[in-house]
This record gives C-alpha cells, structure tokens and sequence, in this order.
C-alpha cells in the first residue's frame, strides 16, 4: 500500500511540475503579445519571474528523476518556492489590489493535494505571512513605490491586508478539510480495492482448487470459463472451449436447462444428469452433472449458468465389474454342472460312432456323415472344455514373471500366425528394464493371444496393432493394446466379456470370458475403450511385483 502511495505521490509531482512549466510560459508569452503596447520597464520584473519559474521546474525535474529526495520533502520545497514567487510578483507590480493574489490560493490548494492537512495550513500562514511582508513592504516604500501616505500605514492598506491574510487562512482551513476528508477516502478506496482484489484471488483460487469440474456459459449456452479440473477430465483446455457451445461436453441441454431453473425457482433439489463426452483422444467419458442459474448485478437478473460436473467414467465401471461378476459367477456354475452331465453321454457316443465307423467303408455317405459326427462331438467337447476351464479354472503356479517374454513370445507366434497379412502392422513399445508380476505365464500367454487375435479379426482389410507396457504409479504395471479396426458400439463393450457375446475368432465365444477372469485372478484390472470405426483400446493392468532390497 505504501508502495502504491509513493507511485501515485510521484506520478502527481511530475504533473505539477508540467503543470507549472506549460502555465508559466503560456503567461510568458502573454507578457511578450503586450509588449507592443506596455513599457519595457514595465515587462522587465514579470519577464524576470517567469523565467525563475521556468527554470526552478527544469530544477524540480532533475531532482525527480535523479536524486532520491523524499518525494514529501520535495513536494514542501516547491511549495515554499512557489509562494515565494507570487510573493516576488505581487511586489514588483506595486499594486495594493494585484491580480496575482489569487495565485496566493492555488499554492494553498495545491499545498493541501500534495501534503494534506498539515501542509494546507502551513501553507495558508506562509502565504498570509508573505501577503503581509509585500504589503508592509509596498507601504513603506522598501521596492521603490515611494510609500503610502508618506509616513505609514493607511487605513486602506491596513484593511485590505488584514482582509487578504483572513481569506488565506479561511481557505487553507477548508483546503485541510477537504484535505482530510480526501485522505480518508483514499486509504477506504486503497483498503477496499485490496479487499476485493483479494476476495477475487481467493474465489479464482476455491474454484481451482475444487475437484469437480465447472464450467460458466452465457445465456445461449456459450462456454466462456472453466476451472483447472474440467479441463482435467474432459482432456480439453480452457481457449478450446471458451465460446464453443456447451452441448459438445454435455450432449442436448435445452430441456435439462429448463427443468433445472424450475427446480431453482420452486427451491427443489436440482436434479442430476449424466452424458457420454468424448475427449480430444477419441476416449469416451461418462459425466455427472447438475445446471444452476448464475446471478448477474440485480437479485432477479441471471447473466448465464453454471455446469458442475465430476467423471463418473470408474465410478460406472466399477458397477459393471459388480455385475459381470455376478453374471458371470451364475453362469459359471450352470457350466460346470451342464459339462459334467454332458461330457461322459458324449464321452461314449464318440466311441460308439469311432467303431462303427471303422466297420464303414470310406466313400459311402454313411462314413461321410460319421465323420461329420466325430468332427462336431470334437467341437462339442471343447466348448466343453472351455466351460470348465471357465467355471473352475487351473490353478496355476505363480512365479516372478518378466512381462516382457509372454508379450515377446506372443507376438513372435503372431507374426508367423495364417490369421496375419501383409496389410497388418505389428508395433511392440517395451521398456528396458524387467517389468516383472507375480503371475501364472501361461495363463498371461493365453490373454495376450486371445487380446491380439480379436485385434487381428477386427481388421479384416489390414490395420496397425500396437502392444506398450510401461510403468505406472501406484506399483502398477500396465499393458495396452490398441487397433485400428472397426471398433464396437457402446452396447457390445458392455457385454464384451459375457459368455457367448460374441466369436469372431471362430471360437466358442468364452475366450473374453476367460480372459477377464485370469486377470481378476492376478489381482489386475482390464478396461476397454472403444468408437465404431475408430478401433478400439484394451488396457490391462497387474501388480507390480514388490522385491526386497536384501532379495539376490
């Protein structure tokens, strides 16, 4: 504050010295036009006042700009100068009733701007003090006027002075009133200007600093802000969506606006919605959101509206987890039920037809149609096979395992696999270090092949498949596979690792099913984020397993 004081203090010195150069010299060439008409006696002592003037302000300037005077002191100074150079004017004109007495009551109010109440008043008695010294002066004779009535003071010079010094004091009281009152006020205006600055900083920093998202439109819908954490969740920064419409985050508002301020306007609890919003990357998001009326100057005047909003995307997922896991827990024990019931009955059909089989002969359409049985008991009994393994899996042994190989194994089978083309590309992103879990190989083998076999289906016209395994915190390692192919609706991510969802491998259509189970088993996650006709993007994560400092 002390600071901004001395900046407006300096400012204000340096418009007075302008002040004065511009109305001196303007005065100066006043005086010069009349000289045609005046004596040069006559032009001499005012020209010789200005010009002190001129030259004490080029003074002044100097100080200001290079010394380090305090700027009070410097401001004092010039006062006093000043009424010493109307003092010296008033006397060289040698008139009892001189026109520039009333500079006298500049000086005092310019005394009372720059200095406040103290220097008001002093400046009043100094200008009274001065007023009287070139009176008594003029009266006896001391500049040359041959004095008043010879011997001393008339009554006229007496009551002329005395009236003068009255009115100086007068105004230089009401110059510290005013004086005061203006101090006042400066300080209330500086304190409130840094209140609110303050209280500005502060809301700009609890806006930031809340977690949920929030977003301020106008009132066609228009975004025009948004805190740190909107543009956190939904991948955009605050200029990409300053003055884009509000429906790309949130889908149609229109209905959703209305039904909101009527809940405002009827004091109800606003009511909640939820959107899919897609982020710069292609990702589909799912938000949480609730609309409020953003109040302008007056009470009743809405200027905008207010969009809260949080991710809801892992919130919503993990209640799809919840219930695929039931799913999938129900089904699981019906599998293993119907396959023990089956398997045996097929068991002994198989052998029954083997053996008549050998008793046909080899081009009869008897053998033909025995071969056909032998094939789909076959295919029966492994989707047979697939139940169990999916309704009571292996358990197999886990050991410390270098992600790295099953992922390098995989893809090495892959490449050399009749499902791959020539328009397939194949990327592998592997770190250097080991990236080692506690974890089942063959069990990550049989996900890993499953993942990129699916990828490969899904590019039937060729497409790029890309495996990356990185590190990510807390203790987490994380593997992603991603494709370019024909993506899936948000329909068939729900049901993705359902039994029987879908086979576009040609298989049973279990082979998701137990994917997602080997991973739950691990302790892992496995996410998938997908667009019709933009690919799809599988991410995995497991444990990372935690090694002893002392462990060899």
């Amino acid at each position: 504050m002390q600071a901004d004081g001395a900046h407006s203090l300096r400012r204000r010195l340096w418009w007075l010295i302008c002040g004065r150069f511009i109305g001196v010299a303007f005065l100066l060439l006043l005086y010069l036009r009349l000289g045609e008409t005046a004596s040069a006696r006559a032009l001499h002592s005012p020209l010789a006042v200005g010009a002190a003037a001129l030259a004490a302000s080029l003074f002044y300037a100097l100080i200001l700009r290079f010394t380090r005077m305090s700027l009070t002191l410097q401001a004092g100074v010039q006062a006093c100068a000043d009424i010493l150079l109307v003092s010296w004017l008033v006397a060289v004109g040698g008139d009892l009733h001189s026109p520039f007495v009333a500079l006298y009551i500049v000086v005092i109010a310019l005394a009372s701007i720059y200095l406040g109440v103290r220097g008001a008043l002093v400046s009043s008695v100094a200008c009274a003090a001065g007023y009287t010294s070139v009176m008594l002066g003029i009266g006896f004779g001391w500049f040359g006027t041959g004095g008043a009535a010879g011997a001393g003071l008339t009554t006229t010079l007496a009551s002329t002075t005395g009236l003068y010094d009255v009115a100086f004091l007068f105004v230089g009281l009401l110059a510290a009133q005013l004086a005061q009152r203006q101090s006042r006020a400066d300080v209330q205006l500086i304190q409130a200007t840094h209140a609110l600055t303050n209280l500005r900083a502060l809301h700009e920093r609890i806006v930031e600093s809340i977690r949920s998202g929030v977003v301020t439109t106008d009132l066609q819908g228009r975004i025009y802000t948004c805190n740190a954490a909107a543009e956190e969740i939904t991948g955009h920064t605050a200029d990409a969506l300053r003055g884009q419409e509000a429906s790309i985050l949130f889908g149609p508002l229109a209905g959703r606006i209305d039904e909101s301020l009527r809940a405002v306007a009827e004091a109800e609890i606003s009511p909640r919605y939820e959107a899919d919003c897609l982020t710069p990357d292609g990702l589909r998001i799912r938000l949480g959101y609730t609309i409020s009326p953003l109040a302008g100057e007056g009470d009743s005047q809405m200027s905008g509206l207010v969009i809260t909003f949080q991710d809801l995307t892992h919130v919503r997922a993990l209640e799809e987890t919840s219930r695929r896991q039931d799913r999938l827990a129900a089904v699981g024990r019906v599998a293993a039920g119907i396959a023990h019931e089956v398997r045996n009955p097929l068991a002994a059909m198989r052998g029954a037809i083997q053996v008549l089989r050998s008793e046909v002969d080899g081009d009869t359409a008897q053998a033909e149609l025995m071969e056909i049985i032998l094939r789909e008991s076959d295919r029966l009994n492994r989707i047979i096979t697939d139940f169990l393994t999916y309704a009571r899996p292996r358990r197999g042994e886990l050991t410390e395992t270098d992600v790295r190989e099953p992922l390098r194994e995989t893809f090495t089978l892959l490449r050399h696999s009749p499902e791959t083309r020539a328009e397939h590309v194949i990327e592998e992103a592997y770190p250097d270090e080991p990236m080692c879990v506690l974890a089942d190989g063959a069990a990550l083998r049989q996900v890993f092949w499953n993942l990129a076999r699916n990828a490969l289906s899904a590019m039937p016209a060729g497409g790029t498949l890309r495996v990356e395994l990185r590190h990510v915190l807390p203790n987490r390692l994380r593997i992603t596979f991603t494709d370019t192919g024909r993506g899936m609706s948000p329909e068939q991510v729900e049901r993705l690792f359902e039994p029987f969802s879908s086979s576009t491998t040609g298989g049973t259509g279990l082979g998701l099913s137990i994917v997602y189970q080997i991973i739950r088993d691990h302790g892992g996650t496995i996410n998938v984020r997908s667009r019709e006709g933009h690919g799809t993007t599988i991410i995995i994560e497991l444990p990372e397993e935690q090694r002893s400092e002392g462990k060899g």
